[in-house]
């Protein structure tokens, strides 16, 4: 008969952002594979005995147990009481090593997308097993593969929080999309004839990553962007700025200063 790897209390979990809450304690905005975004207390992580220490990392998969709330008073400036809970125990789960470089940057870009598109306590079981897949793509060698693997996961994204439309047909008229057929994906019309002198996709395109979609696989997504990638990275960015209702991403500000500051032709592209 078969085991369950681990008890149903525990969840899996990566570590989005963490900041001070006190000199020897932390505030986790974490991604739960079973509970979506939660906000998190970790009592005593900063201390250096603490066995939380080396564990509370990001782009790290991590089993956690979580408590009830702390008390409201001590959460001042945090938020509501019910929205913090308090971590009982974290251990590494296993994973690929750390980022670093770009891949980094890459990494913490995704983070920022999900705590600003998601919202707490509303699960994703498929965009997190999704963002456990993307995160060994960005440590690859291959700058094609990598900017493949970072449009599959902000498609996906867009996709499972509802706001991606039918890709396969135009959306005001619901007509078939025609493979030669150029096309943009605007935030608020959907899928629309592309207009003269505007970027666009070619239907074939839109209509090879919806069926990827349908699929389930992130890697048929990442392949089927990976012929049109300049236009779907405009695409998609525009998609996202809208929806973020905000400035650029942190992330990608700091990318690009620092691209800024690097010599020319020797540094790789922001998200």
């Amino acid at each position: 008969m078969a085991t369950s790897r681990r008890p149903p209390s525990l969840l899996t979990a990566y570590v989005l952002h963490r900041y001070d809450w006190s000199e020897s304690s932390l505030i986790l905005d974490v991604f739960t594979r079973e509970q979506g975004r939660l906000i998190v207390a970790a009592k005593g992580a900063k201390r250096p005995y603490s066995q939380q220490r080396s564990v509370l990392l990001p782009f790290q998969r991590l089993h956690v147990a979580l408590g009830r709330a702390p008390k409201a008073d001590e959460i001042e400036g945090v938020g509501s009481g019910r929205e913090v809970q308090t971590l009982r125990s974290a251990e590494w789960a296993g994973g690929a090593a750390m980022l670093t470089g770009a891949a980094l940057f890459s990494g913490f870009y995704l983070n920022e997308l999900l705590m600003k598109l998601l919202a707490r306590h509303d699960a994703h079981a498929a965009l997190f097993d999704g963002y456990a897949a993307t995160l060994p793509a960005l440590a690859g060698g291959d700058e094609s593969s990598v900017q493949s693997a970072l449009r599959a996961f902000e498609i996906t994204l867009l996709q499972q929080t509802g706001v991606l439309p039918d890709l396969s047909q135009v959306t005001t008229t619901l007509e078939s999309l025609t493979a030669d057929t150029r096309y943009a994906v605007l935030p608020e019309a959907g899928v629309a004839r592309a207009r003269a002198g505007e970027p666009g996709l070619p239907g074939s395109a839109l209509v090879g990553v919806q069926a990827a979609l349908l699929h389930g696989s992130l890697q048929a997504v990442a392949h089927a962007c990976s012929t049109n990638l300049p236009e779907w990275r405009h695409a998609l960015r525009g998609l996202l700025h809208y929806h973020l209702g905000g400035p650029l991403l942190r992330t990608r500000k700091v990318m690009l200063e620092l691209q800024g500051l690097s010599t020319p032709g020797h540094h790789a592209p922001a998200p």
